[in-house]
């Protein structure tokens, strides 16, 4: 597809097609470089290349539209809205491309990385190591510029021997590791805490010390059972939310 090539997807028959879809689709618009083309393939393209029903493809654009990620018109087809921001709640059923989606579109900056000891509250994560290599990056909105959140990754050695750093500013950690490294994820467990911004969150995100923040924590796991990834972000309380969809189909 010249227009616009979106990532590939090996779908979970356990959680809704439409839903992985547009995930996915989600993901490749908010992580594009900027100089691509703004045009979607067509329905049918999309759904050959998604391994999806027409009508599926067309649920999954449904909820992109409604979200204001694209708009579709009649004879001349589907655009990337250029303005996009996400405003709506991210709605996560358990798949690792709703978390690249979550964590995309965004312009990054890697304030530094480097090998650093194990911190005392990660200690359980990572038993048999001494260190962990640290990346920290600030996100800001791609329009504004304004700060919206900061992210701190402690990745196990040997996966993070194979990240290269220009790529973390452009794509989400999990998909440079996923897609990038190759590492085999299995499961990624989220948790979503409200806090009260400490001094280095204040500075980096231009908020008055000790406002709410939204404070995320992310274990990503290999097919391994060993912990490859704890992220902490810490977003503007007044910027996100977060909504979760059980699906209780099975």
């Amino acid at each position: 597809m010249t227009a616009f090539a979106p990532d590939s997807l090996v779908l979970n028959r356990k959680l809704p097609l439409w839903y992985q879809v547009s995930q996915s689709l989600r993901a490749s618009i908010l992580g594009r470089s900027p100089d691509s083309s703004l045009r979607l393939p067509t329905e049918e393209q999309l759904a050959a290349h998604y391994g999806v029903s027409v009508l599926t493809m067309r649920q999954a654009l449904k909820e992109l539209e409604q979200e204001g990620l694209i708009s579709r018109h009649r004879r001349r087809g589907t655009f990337i809205e250029p303005g996009a921001r996400r405003s709506a709640p991210r709605r996560l059923l358990g798949s690792i491309d709703a978390i690249v989606a979550q964590q995309s579109g965004e312009r990054t900056t890697v304030l530094g990385h480097g090998p650093t000891p194990v911190p005392g509250e990660l200690a359980d994560y990572f038993p048999d190591l001494a260190e962990v290599v640290t990346f920290k990056r600030l996100r800001c909105d791609g329009e504004s510029g304004e700060p919206t959140n900061w992210a701190e990754n402690a990745v196990r050695p040997d996966a993070a021997a194979g990240i290269d750093v220009a790529d973390l500013e452009r794509w989400p950690m999990t998909k440079v590791l996923r897609d990038a490294v190759g590492v085999p994820i299995s499961r990624i467990t989220d948790t979503v805490e409200a806090r009260l911004a400490d001094p280095p969150t204040a500075e980096l995100l231009d908020v008055p010390l000790l406002s709410p923040i939204l404070h995320y924590t992310g274990v990503t796991y290999d097919d391994r059972g060993r912990v490859v990834d704890v992220a902490r972000i810490r977003y503007r309380g007044d910027r996100f939310s977060f909504s979760v969809t059980v699906d209780a189909s099975d």
